[in-house]
């Protein structure tokens, strides 16, 4: 790796440091209150790692162009999924810090409090994302960021177990904004799969189709594993009981007569412990469903030679068949480059979407929808370019919130 590739690790690494450990001693030290200083001091940290992540993208460019430095390029990659990831958590952590403050500040200083508080004219919403090492997480810091930005909401935004909890959620009435997988709301709002036990989800409803999530079957060069039929017998990693992806594998092994108790030595792992089991040779392979290029999935391939395992075209129409919301999917291009694959791949996806609760007002979900579809420019995030409003109704199935169809009426769009 280049001597300058080296400076702005090192920068990012100091500048990420710094960041946490201000939280930290913030935090310890009471915080009674969390004044207008402290706020400015925190934009300018982001603004810093922003930068720093926009002269990243031009170093990644500038290598492709000038010779085979693909490692280098994967290295890079990874590090910017980690620097949008760590740009999540220090936002998700700014809101846990107001939420502190107050509760200290109350404590000792009562109904009579100084504090800054929050602005009292806007209304504040949770947005449920997925786990910090996904593409939900870091897409959702952007996305809730940009909302405050350009409307009088304010969004919190949380990490999660993502879709089927997110999901469970919405119905309790824990959040009102959540990333799904569209095939997991379908299950939801129909009352099967991992919903069957608490009955249908009735109060959720869909503001835009995000962006494909690709399912993804990754293995190392030296597993011998070519086919999904070799997966019989391997210690494979399928997601969480419940979860969107331990229903795609299920489902994906089941067309290739596989059972994922009885045929696979199933592991329940998040995407990281999957990744990380996987480097350490704990198991074989790992179904990862998300977007491509997946930062967990580049960083891997950074330490050994990976590879996706295709699903053959008799098995993708046999999988569409019989479940419609899946589409056929190609890992190929910039994904595969930086996955150092030998070639392109095939394999299916579904879609992520953006759900809200049905009790969120019209003007909400129409300010929501419209900062959303009209702001991707102002995402950093790779995924914000299958944000469009050609696709914003793509694999929904649900009934769409009253604001986001006020939206799209307006943009002529037919649903």
């Amino acid at each position: 790796m280049s001597k300058r590739i080296c400076i702005f690790i090192g920068i990012i690494i100091i500048l990420m440091s710094c960041s946490s450990e201000e939280g930290l001693n913030n935090q310890k030290n009471g915080s009674s209150v969390k004044n207008k200083e402290k706020v400015a001091k925190d934009n300018e940290q982001l603004t810093e790692i922003k930068m720093i992540e926009k002269e990243l993208t031009n170093l990644e460019e500038s290598v492709g162009e000038n010779g085979d430095h693909n490692r280098s390029i994967r290295q890079i990659h990874a590090l910017k999924e980690r620097i949008q990831t760590k740009l999540s958590k220090l936002r998700e952590m700014e809101m846990e810090l107001w939420d502190i403050g107050e509760e200290i500040d109350q404590k000792i200083n009562g109904n009579n409090s100084n504090k800054i508080e929050k602005d009292d004219h806007k209304t504040t919403y949770s947005l449920l994302t997925g786990g910090t090492g996904g593409t939900y997480y870091p897409l959702g810091g952007q996305i809730a960021e940009i909302i405050e930005e350009e409307t009088d909401l304010e969004v919190d935004m949380h990490s999660s177990n993502a879709s089927a909890d997110n999901v469970q959620d919405i119905a309790d009435g824990e959040a009102e904004l959540a990333f799904v997988q569209t095939d997991v709301v379908a299950y939801a709002v129909e009352g099967i799969h991992m919903f069957e036990e608490d009955g249908a989800v009735d109060n959720i409803q869909a503001v835009t189709s995000l962006f494909p999530e690709t399912i993804q079957i990754v293995t190392t060069k030296d597993a011998g594993i070519e086919s999904v039929e070799d997966l019989e017998g391997k210690a494979v990693s399928v997601g969480a009981p419940g979860s969107g992806t331990y229903i795609n594998a299920e489902q994906i092994l089941a067309v290739h007569g596989l059972d994922v108790e009885s045929d696979i030595d199933a592991h329940d792992l998040t995407f990281d412990e999957s990744t990380d089991g996987i480097q350490d040779g704990n198991i074989d392979a790992a179904f990862i469903t998300a977007g491509t290029p997946t930062g967990l999935v580049v960083g891997l391939s950074a330490n050994v030679d990976i590879d996706v395992v295709p699903i053959e075209q008799d098995k993708i129409d046999e999988l569409i068949d019989m479940y419609p919301y899946y589409a056929p999917d190609m890992i190929e291009g910039e994904s595969a480059e930086y996955y150092g694959l030998d070639g392109d791949v095939q394999t299916v996806a579904v879609l992520a979407m953006l759900a809200v609760a049905d009790d969120v007002s019209e003007d909400a979900v129409y300010d929501i929808t419209k900062t959303i579809l009209e702001q991707t420019d102002q995402m950093a995030h790779d995924k914000a370019d299958f944000i469009t409003l050609d696709s914003a109704l793509d694999g929904i199935g649900i009934d769409l919130h009253p604001g986001a169809e006020k939206y799209y009426e307006e943009q002529g769009l037919d649903f």
